[in-house]
This record gives C-alpha cells, sequence and structure tokens, in this order.
C-alpha cells in the first residue's frame, strides 16, 4: 500500500471515529496537492465541506470528483447535494444518474444507504440530505 493509501485510510478512520473535521479536511486537501486527481479524496473533501455548510468549496470539490469518476454513485450525490445548498440547477439528473448507477451495481446501494444515515447522524436538519434520501427511496 502506498503512503497516499495510508494517508487517506488514516483520514477516512479519523473521520469515522469522528475526530474534528476541519483537521480531516487538512488531511485530504493535503493528498489532493500530492496527487490532483485522487477522485476519493475529491469526494470526502466534498462531504466534510458539506457537513460544515461550505456549500461553494463543496460545490467546486464534488464538481472535481464527478469529473474524475463520473460513475461514483458517491460522488454523484456530493454535487446533487452541493447544487441543492447552493440553489443550482441539475439535481434531477444526477439523481436519475445515480439511480441507474445503483440498477447496475446494486452492491453500491448498501454504501451510499450508509453515507446517508452517516450524514444524518452528524447533522439530523440536514435537509438537502433529506431530500435526496427521499429521492432515492432510502
Amino acid at each position: 500500500m502506498s503512503d497516499i493509501e495510508n494517508e487517506f485510510n488514516a483520514a477516512l478512520s479519523r473521520y469515522k471515529s469522528g475526530d474534528d473535521i476541519n483537521e480531516i479536511v487538512q488531511e485530504f486537501k493535503d493528498i489532493i496537492n500530492k496527487i490532483p486527481n485522487h477522485f476519493a479524496a475529491w469526494t470526502c473533501l466534498a462531504w466534510l465541506y458539506l457537513l460544515q455548510k461550505n456549500n461553494e468549496e463543496a460545490l467546486f470539490s464534488a464538481k472535481q470528483a464527478v469529473r474524475l469518476n463520473g460513475q461514483d454513485p458517491q460522488a454523484r450525490m456530493n454535487l446533487a447535494l452541493a447544487l441543492l445548498a447552493t440553489n443550482n440547477k441539475g439535481v434531477r439528473d444526477h439523481i436519475d444518474l445515480i439511480k441507474r448507477l445503483l440498477i447496475i451495481s446494486p452492491d453500491l446501494e448498501e454504501d451510499l444507504k450508509q453515507s446517508v444515515s452517516d450524514g444524518l447522524s452528524r447533522d439530523s436538519d440536514w435537509i438537502e440530505l433529506q431530500k435526496i434520501k427521499k429521492w432515492l427511496d432510502f
């Protein structure tokens, strides 16, 4: 396993154990500075920005993640959340694509459901996530 993979897994573990999001944001930014096309780090960074209500940064990060891997449902969901939070158009297209991706790869649905559950456990008033949960029939 590479150093970057170790850094990524360590940051992800710190997030899961409830460490300070501000510090974890910096860790993912450091990974991206080393490997600018690390789509998973962009995806995580977008999610963290969304949790912080740093919606413009979340939108930028989510767009980067989707540009690097348009087939990742989490990246698409983050982009839909950021579009909602910044009052931009295009949300429905991403929701429809996520639904199609989950039909093709149903094993990804459980991960996405866990992500939604995690987000709502951290912010039960997250209106955008509540909408997406409803639209995805989770």
